[in-house]
């Protein structure tokens, strides 16, 4: 009885009729003054099992004894449910199954929080982590493994359509050069010596495309001993591929076919081709390197406005070779002044010394404490090149070019945060190429490489690499 013919969660209303065999947790249990209602669950979904005294007595009293998450194999036949029980919300929801024999594989002990439901969202995640095979049970969870897996799929796919080869590279190795610090492992068979796990697949790739393999990936694991961040793991899987022949144009078109066909599987579609803007435009109008697109929020640059202003702070950084920059944040008025001053701790940490803002009003006037020290002129330029409207609050930063960028970049962030600010689009993608191939260390006033050591100078300013290396820019994309 135990050998499974259905999955719970996909019985649907053809299905009417039909002898199954299921197995799987209980999710739920309710018992209805005699006949006994189960909600039964494995990772295709749910599906309510009903035991009915009348029908199946033993099975019936084997249901009385049941609590949440014992795992059970049962039998039955699957039953269109009454108009007045339907459960739109269900996938299953249109049928039930009438059990006539039941098996309990296993019980189970109350679980430390609730799998189903609400509830589970708000749990300690040590304890989640404690007790993680709990934890993968619940559908958020699980849905991340089945989509994980399908982006996976949808990638080799992609990948062998265009005559790629999926070759496993080594993952005891030897130490390279790399960004991070590496993990060692000790060797038995020589001692004092150790491998270290790769922080990728980089000189592996590097003697395929030599050896003529052409055209290479694979879901690379990835090891890097470095701090903990929100976008920085010890380990992580990557798309990881090279090719030979091709440009860095035809990558691209390569890279966004790949994505497109992701979308095109988990997400119904994306729009194509991507948008791509160089290094200079991202830091200018987002302030980073890796933009959230979502939002229309953009800096906007008012050195020309402010390059004779009586407000000496603006005017000097104009006249001193740095910038004057904007930013207007929607609805941003709402404000408190802690929040406001909260902001600009965020500036002064990316390196400002304070931050000047103002309040738009009605009929597009300006309130703030700078706003004594703007001409009428100023002001109105300001407002127009904003796009202010009455309620918003306009944050500026007067600083050399890459700390007034950096200042609003972060500041962008958490405003879009404080204010819960609606994203334009769901989803969006972007390129952004033509990164400086070097750059000023800050700390010893030296030129130090930029973005990524490896890279190949672009074409129109290879001949800049003696004469002016800050110009020089890399042929480099990040998506």
């Amino acid at each position: 009885m135990r050998r499974r013919s259905d999955y719970p969660g996909e019985l649907r209303r053809e299905d009417v009729g039909r002898q199954v065999r299921l197995c799987g947790w209980v999710a739920r249990r309710r018992d209805h003054g005699g006949v006994i209602f189960v909600d039964l669950r494995d990772r295709s979904g749910l599906v309510q099992l009903v035991f009915n005294p009348q029908i199946a007595a033993e099975a019936h009293g084997a249901a009385e004894q049941l609590r949440t998450e014992y795992v059970l194999a049962v039998a039955g036949e699957v039953l269109a449910r009454s108009a007045a029980t339907v459960n739109p919300n269900l996938a299953t929801g249109e049928v039930e199954v009438m059990v006539s024999e039941i098996e309990v594989l296993n019980g189970a002990h109350t679980p430390p929080f609730e799998i189903e439901g609400g509830e589970s969202e708000g749990v300690d995640e040590t304890l989640r982590l404690r007790y993680r095979y709990l934890d993968l049970r619940r559908p958020p969870m699980m849905a991340n493994l089945e989509l994980r897996h399908r982006v996976v799929q949808t990638a080799r796919a992609y990948l062998n359509e265009q005559r790629f080869l999926e070759v496993e590279t080594p993952i005891l190795t030897r130490s390279t050069p790399e960004g991070a610090r590496d993990f060692l492992v000790p060797s038995r068979l020589q001692p004092h010596k150790f491998y270290a796990l790769p922080q990728s697949p980089q000189i592996f790739k590097q003697i395929l495309m030599a050896s003529g393999v052409d055209r290479y990936y694979q879901i690379a694991r990835c090891f890097r001993d470095e701090d903990l961040r929100a976008d920085r793991q010890p380990e992580h899987t990557q798309i990881d591929l090279e090719v030979s022949f091709m440009d860095a144009e035809e990558i691209r078109a390569l890279i966004e076919g790949m994505c497109l066909a992701i979308m095109s599987e988990v997400e119904g579609g994306a729009s194509a081709p991507f948008p791509v803007l160089t290094y200079e435009q991202a830091m200018l109008r987002y302030g980073t390197d890796k933009p959230d697109l979502r939002y229309e929020v953009q800096i906007v640059e008012l050195s020309a406005v402010f390059a004779a202003s009586a407000f000496q702070v603006f005017r000097a950084a104009a006249e001193s070779g740095g910038c004057v920059r904007a930013l207007c944040a929607p609805g941003g008025a709402s404000l408190s002044r802690a929040q406001i001053d909260a902001l600009t701790e965020v500036a002064k940490a990316q390196g400002a010394k304070g931050m000047a803002y103002v309040y738009v009003e009605e009929g597009r006037a300006l309130r703030g404490p700078i706003v004594k020290f703007l001409s009428q002129a100023e002001q109105t330029a300001v407002v127009e090149r904003c796009g202010a409207a009455q309620g918003d609050l306009i944050v500026f930063a007067a600083d050399a070019a890459p700390v007034a960028a950096r200042v609003l970049g972060a500041l962008r962030g958490e405003l879009i945060r404080r204010l819960a600010l609606r994203p334009a689009l769901p989803w969006a993608w972007a390129w952004v190429i033509e990164f400086p191939l070097f750059e000023v260390d800050e700390q010893t006033g030296g030129i130090t490489y930029g973005h990524n050591p490896f890279s190949l100078p672009t074409e129109a300013t290879l001949e800049l690499i003696e004469s002016d290396p800050l110009a020089v820019r890399g042929a480099q994309y990040d998506l």
